[in-house]
């Protein structure tokens, strides 16, 4: 990729980003706002960068885990740089929130503070979920272990999930139950 088109490639997803916040949050009343003062975006992009990074470069992962950390300090959000995910992805608040390394998150997911998309178990393998497209996952949900989480679903505040939820389906409570009140297989 050429410099003038990588530039407007960062340059149309920083506006894809900026777009999906203000159709997310009723909050938001300009990108400039936004662009200012909305931490789970500043988190987004610096997951951006040190994913970049990581993906490209191996040899500066120390670097990109350096990135990760700062970007934690400043806005509260640990995204780990290994982790993939998709576009349109917004945090409202972040504050609390943590995404694996092995984590997959898909594109349009609406994600509230304090989520962890974490392992429960060691090693180098697939340890952390992955996010379906058009997931919403709840103030507080815990998504743990090597799971998936279906397109279309919606994880409620609070919810700890540790078993798949399948496509288009509501989970609640501890640990998260379909919303037919069976329990997720």
């Amino acid at each position: 990729m050429t410099k003038p088109s990588l530039l407007n490639a960062v340059w149309s997803r920083i506006q894809e980003d900026l777009d999906t916040a203000m159709r997310e949050d009723p909050a938001a009343t300009n990108k400039l706002e936004v662009a200012l003062m909305y931490p789970g975006v500043h988190a987004v992009w610096a997951y951006r960068l040190a994913h970049r990074i990581w993906q490209h470069q191996p040899a500066l992962r120390p670097f990109a885990r350096a990135i990760s950390q700062l970007a934690r300090g400043i806005t509260g959000v640990e995204i780990h740089p290994g982790a993939i995910i998709g576009r349109r992805f917004f945090i409202d608040h972040g504050m609390g929130v943590v995404i694996g390394e092995t984590a997959e998150i898909g594109d349009d997911v609406l994600m509230y503070h304090q989520v962890t998309l974490g392992g429960r178990s060691r090693g180098r393998f697939k340890r952390h979920p992955t996010i379906g497209n058009h997931v919403l996952l709840g103030a507080g949900a815990k998504i743990i272990g090597p799971i998936t989480v279906g397109d279309g679903s919606k994880v409620g505040a609070n919810a700890l999930v540790v078993h798949d939820v399948p496509p288009n389906s509501v989970v609640t409570g501890v640990v998260a139950n379909t919303s037919a009140g069976e329990p997720v297989a």
